[in-house]
């Protein structure tokens, strides 16, 4: 069963549902993929497995730092499916 053309992780996709899911006044969206060939959950592309989110704006405002991730993870839910495996979220304010 292949992933739907809009669920394969790639930097441009991911950013472009971060923004319209949680309309973010920062939004930097970095494939880490190649940096992590070989480790666990690497694809052997070198690309769509492990990205760095740079995020920030009102829809975080106020929340944990849990809840503030979770608002990243369920947005990208579609693409944990399509094989991303890794995830680094930082918060900026």
């Amino acid at each position: 069963m292949s992933a739907a053309p809009d669920a394969i992780p790639t930097a441009p996709a991911i950013e472009a549902t971060l923004r319209a899911t949680l309309s973010p006044s920062v939004l930097e969206v970095i494939d880490e993929s190649a940096d992590h060939a070989g480790h666990a959950g690497s694809n052997g592309l070198g690309y769509g497995t492990h990205f760095r989110v740079r995020i920030g704006g009102p829809a975080f405002a106020g929340l944990s730092r849990v809840t503030q991730h979770r608002l990243v993870y369920d947005a990208l839910q579609k693409f944990t499916d399509a094989g991303l495996h890794a995830l680094a979220i930082e918060i900026q304010r």
